[in-house]
């Protein structure tokens, strides 16, 4: 061997010595800290698991059963479906506070396009799911044409969409009974599906495929990696060559769309078009709450949807746990609270792995 190999040999022995000095000086918290960042949705699944562990063995077999397990899912599609779309906006570092508003308005929009107008539902549901769209594009263009800051924005939209809500609809409730004989598609995800003793209904279904779909386009497209490269650094993106303009309008666009098909959920849902529907003035507050919980840093760049199911399954299984032991439902907001703060504390701590 040449002397030049053994400097070679030497020198890349004493690299892997290093790198090895390295790897055990993180130590097993440091590994650990280091996993969680590489997958942000893991936190909210261990939280997740614990619940369903710890209210099971409280609870025993009438919390396992296959009807309460569905229940929850039942119980988070319309905030799942809703945390889907608040979960785009977060990744680009901004907020949305008029997503269960637009929500609200596209259900008033396909139930009044029937009934008022006769259009057939499921021109009705297109025309909600227009609309959703539209106010979508609205918000888009104001913070990346105008550069007015998400939270100013949906802020006056939540407002702007309530009143037009409650004036375009004059207050009027659609009932159950009205719509099942004259508009049945209107509750078409309400169907109910029966397996194996768990109930679904097509929302239900249809909230997973979204994550589902969402997830994928996030982490294999070159869409979701501009999403998260805008969240991130948008003035490193533009360099980069990444349209954050484009961007921006597509997540804005994409989630009023989503916000439509909440609309559509809640009919599915509650059976009735209302316009004050309690979704309207805390759909956006439970939305961020499944978001937070889910480990998306409200710093934009940084988690994943699968995260924010997580996130909104959470809140379920604490409201249907807590609910079956009778305790006080205070209780539910208090432990929510207190995941929230625990969850933007564990993102803290979890981006120092990156700093």
């Amino acid at each position: 061997m040449s002397q030049s190999d053994n400097y070679e040999a030497a020198a890349s022995g004493a690299n892997t010595e290093v790198a090895s000095f390295a790897d055990d000086g993180k130590g097993l918290l440091g590994r650990f800290q280091h996993m969680l960042h590489v997958n942000p949705a893991m936190v909210p699944l261990i939280v997740l698991v614990a619940a369903v562990i710890v209210f099971g063995a409280v609870l025993g077999s009438k919390f396992f059963s296959p009807f309460a397990l569905t229940l929850i899912l039942q119980q988070v599609q319309i905030v799942g479906v809703l945390a889907a779309a608040q979960s785009l906006i977060i990744l680009t570092a901004g907020i949305d506070l008029s997503v269960g508003a637009i929500a609200v308005l596209s259900s008033v929009i396909m139930g009044q396009f029937a009934f008022r107008y006769g259009v057939p539902p499921f021109f009705a549901v297109v025309a909600g799911l227009a609309i959703g769209t539209g106010i979508g594009a609205i918000n888009g263009w104001l913070v990346s044409r105008i550069k007015l800051p998400p939270f100013i924005v949906t802020l006056g939209m939540w407002q702007i969409v309530l009143a037009a809500n409650y004036l375009y609809s004059d207050n009027e409730t659609i009932r159950s009974q009205d719509i099942e004989s004259d508009a049945a598609f209107l509750q078409f995800l309400g169907t109910k599906l029966q397996f194996a003793g768990a109930t679904f209904t097509l929302g239900v279904i249809l909230m997973i495929l979204l994550v589902l779909v969402l997830a994928y386009c996030l982490r294999a497209t070159a869409w979701g990696r501009h999403v998260y490269a805008v969240g991130d650094d948008p003035e490193a993106a533009e360099l980069a060559g990444v349209n954050v303009h484009k961007t921006l309008m597509s997540v804005y666009m994409l989630v009023g769309f989503i916000c439509g098909l909440a609309g559509w959920v809640m009919i599915g849902r509650f059976g009735s078009v209302s316009p004050s529907a309690t979704t309207g003035v805390i759909g956006n507050i439970q939305a961020i709450t499944a978001v937070v919980i889910g480990g998306i840093s409200l710093f934009g760049g940084r988690g994943s949807i699968v995260g924010a199911f997580f996130g909104a399954l959470i809140v379920g299984v604490f409201e249907l746990g807590l609910r079956m032991a009778g305790a006080n439902p205070q209780w539910t907001f208090l432990l929510i609270g207190t995941l929230i703060i625990a969850a933007v504390a564990v993102d803290q701590w979890i981006r120092k792995v990156s700093a």
